[in-house]
């Protein structure tokens, strides 16, 4: 099995779990900070993806979002977050998803994000293109900001939510429409399939948009930190777009 299958196929597994909790309502939540919360589906569906790369790659490294980085060392590190959009999933509101990427010697090299409800599977490998259920998928080509649709995340703390707020103030004046889905997977996503235009995200971890980075790099957009230098793992900030809007946006939310 290939790590793409096996990305494939583990994502499905949870987003049906996570399915069948969304619906059933059989979850409990606690919280993680003030304005984050954790619930038994988020722990369940990251247990399903981390015991499938265990059994097929035993000696990769992995980094998931509520349990944190094993002690493996490995060029081939597996980034995931098993429920993105917890808050969306608890307000139940469908935008909500699974992502995995994995990186090599700190690159993404493949990436797939699931979105259950939809039932709509997106992946990409380097130098192989994006797909979503087998079609390819390309960035959108609009260039004049007035007529992009544009969405946003933002970290935990203070200053990337007064970056947020400051960036809402300018772009949901200047584009078509500015807003908050509530899941940076789906979101890059969207961008890569040329829904949206562009993300941005200040104060971003990367287990929120590993896999979203790489749908949108092949998609043909480009993805970078807010200085406009190449987004990495380490990367502290996030912004993917089209490729055709990237210094147009950057400009305007410095």
């Amino acid at each position: 099995m290939t790590a793409l299958q096996l990305a494939k196929s583990t994502s499905k597994q949870a987003g049906k779990e996570l399915k069948r909790l969304f619906y059933s309502r059989q979850f409990t939540t606690q919280l993680k900070s003030k304005h984050e919360i954790v619930t038994t589906a988020d722990k369940l569906a990251e247990k399903i993806i981390i015991s499938g790369i265990n059994e097929q790659f035993p000696d990769h490294a992995i980094l998931a979002e509520e349990s944190g980085r094993n002690k493996k060392k490995s060029d081939y590190l597996w980034i995931i977050d098993p429920l993105d959009g917890t808050t969306n999933f608890f307000m139940h509101n469908p935008l909500f998803s699974v992502s995995i990427g994995l990186a090599y010697k700190n690159e993404v090299v493949m990436g797939v994000v699931y979105i259950p409800i939809l039932d709509e599977l997106y992946y990409a490998e380097k130098g192989k293109g994006a797909f979503v259920d087998g079609k390819r998928i390309k960035v959108s080509k609009t260039s004049d900001i007035k007529d992009t649709f544009l969405t946003f995340c933002h970290g935990n703390k203070l200053t990337a939510l007064n970056s947020a707020i400051n960036f809402y103030g300018k772009l949901k004046k200047t584009a078509r429409d500015f807003r908050q889905l509530g899941s940076a997977a789906i979101e890059c996503a969207y961008v890569a399939r040329g829904i949206t235009d562009a993300i941005v995200i200040p104060g971003v971890k990367s287990w929120d948009v590993a896999a979203g980075t790489i749908l949108v790099r092949e998609a043909g957009g480009k993805v970078s930190d807010l200085k406009g230098k190449d987004w990495t793992i380490k990367s502290n900030d996030i912004l993917a777009t089209n490729g055709k809007i990237e210094k147009k946006l950057l400009n305007l939310i410095k």
